[in-house]
Order: C-alpha cells, then structure tokens, then sequence
C-alpha cells in the first residue's frame, strides 16, 4: 500500500516520463516534417536545373541557326536571288581579249551594267553573257580610271526579261568582322560563289590604270577574288551590293579589293551621262606615310603623319607646302597614313574646296590652307 509519500514520488516519475516521450515524439515529428520540406526543396532545385538546361540548349540552337542563316537568309537563297544579276563581261583588245564580271543596275528607269574599268579598257569590242546564256553586244558608257569604275549599255536586242537589277546599299556603315559574298567569273568559271569578311576598310591601293594615283577607301576582304572576279557585286549577308570586287594582292592568300559602294552611288550619274567623272580633288603632291624609324632618322616630333616628298609646280599647294612638311590633319580630322589622306579627300572634298591641313614644319605645327584642284587625266 503506498503511502501519500509514495504515491507523489511516483506521479513524479510518470511526470518525468511523459516529458522525456513528449520531447522524443516532438523531436521526431519535427525531424518528418523537415526531412519533407528539404526533399521537396531538392525536387524543386532539381526541376530548375532541368528547366535552366533545357533553356541552354534552346540558346545555342538560337544561336546556330543565325549562324547558318545570315541574318535569315541562307547563303544558297541569296545566290538564287542574285545568280541572274550577275553577268559575264568579254571584250576584244589589240592583245587579244579580255573578260569579267559585271552587274546589272537600274539608274533612273535605265538598266545598265557596272562594272571595272581594267575590264573595259582598250576593248574595240565589247559583249555582255547572261546566267541564261544569251549574250548580247555592249557599249561603254562611261569609266572613272581613277576609281576603277564603267558604266556599259547592253544592246537593244536584250529583252527587259533578262535585266534583273540588284540593290545597291551605303558602304559606310560597313565593318570590319561583317560577313560578305562574291559572285563572278573567275577564270572563267561562270556564277562562283564565294564567302568571308570584311578584314579592313579605307584601305588605298595603286593600279596601272589609274596613271600612279591610289584608288581610295577601299574595302579589305578575305572573301576569295581571282581573275575573271573583277567588276562582280561584293554583297552584304542580305545579297545587297557594297562594292565591286576589283583587284588581288599577287602571291596572297585571302586578301581582296573592292570598290566601295559610296564610290558607285556617287559617280554613277556623272559616268551615265556624261561619260566621266571629275570629281576627284587633287593636292598636287608626293609623301610617304610617318613611322617611328623614319621620325627617329629625320628628327621629327611626330611618329605618325604624311610626310611630303615632292611638292608639284604651279600645282595647288606650290609655295603653301614644302619638302620635308608632315600632313597630320585636315580640317581638324587625323591623318595617321596616306589611307588616312586620300580617303579623306575622296570622301569629304571636291576640286574648289579650301582645305585646312595642320602641318608639322620643323619644331612647329602650323595651319595651311590649300585650294584643291582637279585631278589631271592619267596618261595614256
């Protein structure tokens, strides 16, 4: 028989005992509820590494297809849409005969073909070949040597059906990196497609035909020309003109030339209906460009400029530029190199203009200012 004692030592104990089951039922309750939450937590961390993956995936396919299709265009839709533009150009000289590439334009409700100038020059005979086949006699127009550039009139014969004029665009938002196409004749081999970039723009480069004078702002391209290419349509990732493809570096591989399209959209008119251009400003001198050697070997202060080597007589800068004289900007715009001058005087000048030059003459940098002239005809 327990004692009153007794009896309160033992509640105390099944006190004591149900606490103790109380914090483990607790305890375990707790540890269920948050063994839950964490393997729901980690179902959820699980979807969205699925979701981020599958979303990485889309992207780089994304990503492919613009790629693989040029801005939307596949390469194989631009050259259907083009093929037929592109015309093949032969000539008769006095050394036999010659041919090329051309393209066909519209200018004012009249379809004309473009073309090089070296394509044209000396023919006493001249015939344009369509995609199709059919060739028909031509006539040239118009040709700036100093550009690189003919305007030819094809024949009455050609029905309207075969002219197919392409666009011509603005080449000055053209960088380096962008991708671009060729389509021509090389050696012959009529319709070639061929791809790359642009490697460099501004560029000058000298021809025979241009009388000594660099042909300027030209576009650098790694797309692959050979001969028979020149006087085809270099061609944006959208089959729109930017240049006339026209000359190779000899022994290179990978280095193009083209005439830029702001070239053709500013002496077409002038080449369709009066048959020249004279737009062409002229300085009426002779330099190279600066560097560090030549700076060092001369004294100069500059490392960078044109400097002048000859100064012509009763030219426009005769008794205004001398001998010695380094060019380092005009109209307040650096030149670095002769790419720096003479793209700047194609782009920006006209014969007739005043042009200020900042010149570094001796220890001093002076402004000159010199009314340009126009350039004189090469020589035959």
């Amino acid at each position: 028989m327990l004692t009153s004692k007794g009896y309160s030592k033992a509640s105390a104990s099944i006190l004591i005992l149900l606490f103790v089951a109380g914090l483990l039922v607790g305890g375990l309750l707790i540890f269920f509820v948050t063994y839950q939450q964490v393997s729901k937590l980690n179902g959820q961390v699980s979807n969205l590494q699925s979701q981020v993956s599958d979303l990485r995936g889309f992207q780089n396919a994304t990503t492919q297809n613009i790629t693989i299709l040029q801005n939307g265009t596949s390469l194989a839709e631009i050259y259907n849409n083009v093929r037929a533009s592109v015309v093949l150009v032969q000539g008769t000289t006095s050394d036999g005969g010659v041919q090329g590439s051309g393209f066909v334009y519209n200018f004012a409700d009249r379809t004309l073909v473009l073309t090089n100038y070296h394509v044209v020059q000396g023919t006493t005979s001249l015939s344009v070949t369509f995609s199709d086949g059919h060739g028909y006699s031509a006539t040239v127009l118009g040709t700036d040597p100093y550009s690189d550039l003919a305007v030819v009139s094809v024949s009455s014969d050609a029905p309207a059906s075969e002219f197919k004029p392409l666009t011509i665009v603005s080449s000055s938002m053209l960088g380096v990196g962008e991708p671009v196409i060729a389509i021509g004749n090389p050696y012959g081999l009529v319709g070639s497609l061929t791809t790359g970039v642009v490697s460099a723009t501004g560029r000058t480069i000298t021809e025979d035909t241009a009388g000594g004078y660099a042909i300027a702002n030209i576009i650098q391209t790694s797309t692959p020309i050979n001969p028979g290419n020149s006087g085809g349509p270099l061609l944006n990732a959208v089959g729109n003109v930017v240049g006339i493809t026209t000359a190779i570096v000899s022994d290179s591989q990978g280095l193009g030339f083209a005439i830029p399209s702001d070239t053709i959209l500013r002496e077409v008119s002038a080449l369709t209906t009066t048959g020249s251009y004279h737009g062409h400003s002229y300085l009426g001198v002779t330099g190279t460009d600066m560097s560090y050697s030549l700076a060092k070997e001369t004294g100069a202060s500059v490392t960078y400029g044109w400097q002048i080597a000859s100064v012509t007589r009763g030219g426009p800068s005769d008794g205004k530029l001398n001998v010695g004289d380094i060019i380092i900007a005009m109209n307040q715009h650096t030149i670095k190199n002769n790419d720096d001058l003479a793209s700047y005087l194609e782009e920006n000048t006209l014969p007739g203009d005043n042009l200020v030059l900042t010149v570094i003459r001796g220890n001093s940098q002076i402004p000159v200012t010199v009314t340009l002239g126009t350039r004189p005809a090469p020589a035959a």
